[in-house]
């Protein structure tokens, strides 16, 4: 059961994928009327559920322990279809007032479709950064069994068991190979960023698009190998620093609960929410920090101060434009988990006689979120590289003689739009020319 539910949720995924790549135009308010229609019909047949099954509790044509069983399940489906309500209700207000806001992401959602026509193989970056986080946590996991048997062997002589004691100096090796496994995982998916960041920044600023080299994806990563890997190395070592002392006072939290010093609690919680929102903000300056080293080949912390004075810049078109492209694809994973979580509920409710209903939907919901998560986070990137591209483009050219713009004609009607909306274009900057990517 489970697994034929995940196998659907990947395939709902690429389905979602092939949606976003040839009717990108549409996506956006195709995808607001499904969740629409799916949350309200979902919490229908939640409430549907829940009154045939109190029918059913109240004849008596069950046993004793029949009924229990039936009664956990009217209690479960009570509270499922009133979780469902709230949210369908909340979720309804915020789309409503969200709508006109909505409209102005299409045009960055239609470039990103063509990015998809022109670069098919960016569909595939998530199975090559999940195989290559396997091989290294599978790399990372046999070193640490020969580290914790390194030491002089020592056997119990009341169980048997054989234990190793480690030196002073294997020890630091041991939270050395810890640090090294955040990083080198940071890396990986830095790496990935990277990769997305050169091949989008490429098809960006080609003028003529028949001119893209046949391989944009492999090109990138050649290039970020030759030229970036000390950029993707600091990157991901700052994200390091802040999320070690996080990992920490979250061990730290858990060990506290059930103690009586309640503001320790609350004062290391705080800290935990600090630093993780430190490490959003510095994960995503630094996959702008990318897309700025990709445009000009820049050292990481010349790439992040470019990068965080554009977005400065350009901050309500930040407000306005991604979060809003975040939100909708957020509306996309939401779609992907509630058609699994649909077919989860279908297919258990003709089976009344398995009596734990709760574990397998939850696993099946986290990890179909995961699943929609890393596809969709592959286009939410490209819509990210696409609004700097578009940002530094409208910096440095302003559509004259000689400072043509690089953007595509569905940008073109986005920056209309934007006048209309009045938004002030940002200076124009010095003048200079954007230096060339590195071939």
């Amino acid at each position: 059961f489970t697994f034929s539910l995940t196998f659907s949720l990947v395939f709902l995924s690429l389905i979602m994928m092939v949606v976003i790549r040839y009717i990108s135009q549409l996506l956006v308010w195709i995808l607001t009327v499904l969740v629409i229609i799916g949350s309200t019909g979902g919490t229908g047949v939640l409430w549907w559920f829940y009154v045939d099954h109190r029918k059913a509790l109240n004849s008596n044509t069950t046993s004793v322990f029949g009924k229990e069983v039936a009664s956990d399940n009217v209690k479960a489906l009570l509270f499922y279809a009133i979780g469902a309500t709230i949210f369908t209700v909340v979720l309804l207000l915020v789309m409503f007032f969200m709508r006109k806001r909505v409209a102005l992401t299409i045009s960055l959602f239609h470039v990103a479709g063509k990015v998809f026509i022109h670069l098919p193989l960016l569909v595939l970056q998530p199975f090559w950064t999940f195989l290559c986080l396997i091989l290294f946590w599978i790399y990372w996991i046999g070193v640490l069994l020969f580290l914790g048997t390194t030491g002089t062997p020592v056997k119990n002589n009341s169980t048997g068991v054989v234990g190793y004691e480690m030196p002073g100096p294997l020890q630091f090796l041991v939270w050395y190979h810890v640090v090294g496994l955040i990083w080198i995982s940071e890396f990986i998916l830095a790496f990935q960023q990277m990769t997305i960041a050169g091949a989008v920044v490429t098809y960006y600023f080609t003028r003529n698009k028949s001119q893209i080299p046949a391989t944009p994806i492999i090109s990138s990563m050649a290039r970020t190998i030759r030229y970036h890997l000390g950029t993707l190395a600091k990157g991901s070592f700052i994200i390091t620093l802040v999320k070690i002392p996080r990992l920490i006072l979250t061990y730290i939290h858990s060990q506290l609960k059930g103690k009586e010093n309640a503001c320790a609690r609350c004062m290391v919680k705080a800290c935990v929410c600090c630093l993780w929102c430190l490490e959003k903000c510095l994960a995503y300056l630094n996959q702008n920090a990318y897309t700025a080293t990709a445009i000009n080949s820049t050292s990481f912390c010349t790439s992040a101060r470019e990068a965080f004075l554009i977005l400065v810049e350009n901050a309500l078109r930040v407000a306005a434009i991604n979060t809003v492209g975040d939100f909708v694809l957020f509306l996309g994973k939401i779609l992907i988990v509630s058609c699994t979580a649909f077919a989860g509920v279908l297919a258990l409710n003709y089976q009344r006689d398995y009596t734990v209903w709760v574990l397998p939907l939850l696993i099946v919901c986290v990890f179909a979120f995961l699943v929609a998560h890393c596809f969709l986070s592959v286009f939410e990137n490209v819509v990210d590289v696409l609004f700097l591209c578009f940002a530094v483009d409208t910096k440095y050219n302003d559509g004259s003689p000689g400072r043509e713009y690089y953007m595509d004609k569905a940008l073109m009607e986005f920056v209309e739009n934007s006048k209309k909306m009045g938004w002030k274009k940002p200076d124009d900057g010095d003048g200079r020319e954007m230096k060339p990517m590195v071939s």
